[in-house]
């Protein structure tokens, strides 16, 4: 098996996020952006299981039609599969064109981790949830981040003129995404660094903290802020307070933009297995590295009401959102990101499960609920 495709010299910023090519470029994405590592404290390992007895896990796939689990895992554009039982990881499962050893974008799933660094700093006194945001970064003062408390911040209740356009090539989104280098700057208006158009964007009508708003821009302004109250940079942060302790096993990666500002909504990768010891961290109550009250918070959930009545309420009915992570109204915590990526921890089975994928579809409604459907098969088997 090759990680390097045939068609290495096509791809570039205008189409590394589209198949076939984000098969490769979300397991290389360091070669496609700037990057800074996270460094681990351990010797990278290779990956020896198989699915053992999951193989034979019947699950129905996204047009309800049954399929034998790694035939689902194939046909869905999944990259890497791994299951952790009670700590021990007791499955494994990665696509023909995976190098498992290699990090994998992640997308989203890095606001999660950016929620656990953020709970750290907390703990730590450097931090308050109800600092307001100019306090540590006086330049946001007059944009929409001025006035809010990192509370709001952290819960996604951001008062915010930002339309999270995933598909958009121009506008305030394409803007967003040339600022953080992952798109293909524009001669005739050039993108800010990250930093700087963070800080131009605007206050919606209504008050911070009552309405629920995915907006991708709060999490890179909240590593930001992190940065500010530390004095340290984002990667070095993490790998001291998260990742080392932790005993990750691979150095993971962040994208960051011309300035070095990182891009912590969604620019981390990692590996599967190291994805896998965060859920178990968070699994266990954060085993003194992350505050064990945070990591409670975390299973308390957020406001259901401000969840029920917000933009992505349809997808956990009884859940809730706090600190970057979703509490899915059905005992299990999640971590997800676009194009098919998934942290799923069920305490009542101990279950850790970790998805990676390169899904074409940025957001696939549909898929997602069939692969919710499959994570609790493969808790109830595991």
């Amino acid at each position: 098996m090759t990680n390097t495709p045939s068609h290495r010299a096509e791809i570039d910023l205008s189409n590394w996020r589209t198949r076939p090519y984000s098969a490769w470029s979300f397991q290389n994405a360091a070669e496609l952006v700037p990057s800074a590592t996270i460094r681990s404290a351990r010797q990278p390992e290779t990956p020896t299981l198989d699915l053992g007895r999951l193989s034979d896990l019947v699950v129905a796939d996204v047009a309800g039609k049954p399929r034998p689990l790694p035939d689902f895992l194939l046909e869905s554009d999944t990259d890497n599969f791994a299951v952790m039982r009670g700590g021990n990881l007791v499955a494994e499962w990665h696509a023909p064109t995976s190098d498992p050893a290699k990090p994998h974008l992640v997308f989203s799933v890095s606001k999660s981790i950016t929620g656990l660094l953020a709970g750290i700093l907390i703990g730590q006194g450097m931090l308050s949830l109800d600092d307001r945001l100019a306090k540590h970064l006086p330049e946001a003062a007059g944009s929409a981040y001025g006035d809010a408390t990192l509370r709001d911040l952290l819960n996604m209740q951001i008062s915010i003129d930002f339309d999270e356009a995933y598909l958009s090539r121009d506008g305030a989104f394409d803007r967003y995404r040339r600022a953080m280098l992952w798109n293909p700057d524009k001669a005739d208006d050039p993108a800010p660094d990250l930093k700087t158009f963070l800080c131009t964007l605007p206050k919606a009508a209504h008050p911070h903290g009552t309405r629920h708003a995915y907006r991708s821009p709060n999490v890179d302004m909240a590593a930001i802020i992190l940065e500010q109250a530390s004095g340290e940079r984002f990667a070095e942060l993490l790998s001291r307070l998260l990742w080392q302790p932790m005993g990750a096993h691979s150095d993971a990666q962040i994208t960051v933009d011309r300035a070095g500002n990182p891009r912590a909504s969604g620019g981390i990768s990692m590996t599967a297995r190291d994805l896998a010891r965060v859920g178990e961290l968070v699994r266990t109550g954060g085993r003194g590295i992350v505050p064990a009250d945070w990591v409670a918070s975390l299973w308390a959930g957020g406001d259901r009401a401000i969840w029920a009545a917000g933009d992505q309420g349809y997808a956990y009915p009884g859940g809730s959102y706090r600190n970057y992570w979703y509490d899915t109204g059905t005992g299990a915590l999640a971590a997800l990101g676009i194009h098919g990526q998934w942290l799923w921890i069920d305490p009542a089975t101990q279950t850790v499960i970790v998805r990676q994928s390169s899904e074409p579809d940025p957001v696939n409604d549909r898929m997602d609920q069939t692969v919710v459907a499959v994570m609790k098969a493969v808790s109830a088997a595991s």
